[in-house]
């Protein structure tokens, strides 16, 4: 018997011993409570890091598709002897109208529809057309075409007939016409816009709100251009075909026409008051 109650109590004490290791190793509520908040500290802590590395690729992808832009219209203007095109499709401004002009000419050129697209504007609003509310976030649609960027219409080569306006903006002597021009890297020809096409100025209000509202031929087109892609920044090709990010403000100082004032009343050379911006750009840089 006593032999028999030792080998009973050995048996107890590696039960014991066991059951003891296998709960060892584990996790009190506590600890599980504390890994958990530390996850969620981390988390929120990476979350806003994450959200600006991806904004930061959107943005590089968005001058990549214009570095192709800009290979394609120095292509098109390489076969041009240096001239862009005059504004008319079959020999006829009728119809020309809503982009046409440089859509079916540059298609043939453009054949990836993503190269058409900035990534923070992917999609058109329903219906299409041209954006309404916040435009800088929608791409425009008009026929098979869908885009988020749009051309400087000063650049065109007017055909000799057309001596008082483009689509209704003048003078026609203030289009560049080719692209074999003094300042080329200050010139915009394709840049992030709400529209197909723009004909600013350097007297063009900026937009009121970050949405752009809705403009009139051959006043404060800019506001088509003003558009907050990428954080007090858009992206745009230039005529000696170089890509960079441009500064809200910046479009103020930019050589968009041939008469244009880079020290005008938005810009620092002209004085402009920062309280004078709308309240939306007002915390960007100035210019």
């Amino acid at each position: 018997m006593g032999k028999q109650k030792g080998e009973f109590a050995a048996a107890e004490v590696k039960v014991s011993n066991r059951g003891r290791g296998r709960f060892q190793g584990a996790f009190t509520l506590v600890e599980l409570l504390v890994v958990i908040a530390v996850i969620a500290l981390l988390l929120s802590i990476l979350m806003p890091v994450l959200g600006k590395a991806r904004k930061q690729a959107r943005a590089v992808v968005c001058r990549s598709n214009l570095k192709q832009w800009g290979l394609m219209f120095a292509m098109y203007c390489d076969d041009n002897n240096g001239y862009f095109f005059n504004g008319l499709i079959d020999g006829s401004a009728s119809e020309s109208g809503w982009g046409r002009y440089w859509r079916v000419i540059m298609k043939p050129y453009s054949q990836n529809v993503k190269m058409w697209l900035c990534p923070e504007a992917k999609k058109p609003q329903p219906g299409g057309g041209i954006p309404t509310g916040n435009a800088t976030r929608v791409a425009w649609e008009y026929e098979d075409d869908v885009g988020s960027f749009g051309l400087n219409g000063w650049v065109l080569n007017p055909p000799p007939g057309v001596t008082a306006d483009v689509f209704g903006r003048y003078p026609v002597s203030d289009h560049w016409r080719t692209s074999h021009v003094k300042g080329a890297d200050n010139i915009p020809v394709f840049t992030d816009m709400w529209w197909v096409d723009a004909w600013p100025k350097d007297g063009d209000q900026p937009p009121p709100v970050e949405g752009g509202p809705a403009d009139t031929i051959n006043t404060d087109e800019m506001n088509r251009v003003c558009v907050n892609r990428h954080d007090g920044f858009l992206a745009g090709v230039f005529m000696d075909w170089s890509v960079r990010k441009i500064g809200l403000k910046e479009l103020w100082t930019l050589k968009w026409h041939r008469s244009y004032n880079v020290n005008g009343r938005w810009t620092k050379a002209g004085h402009c008051p920062p309280g004078n911006w709308p309240a939306w750009m007002r915390r960007f840089k100035d210019y």
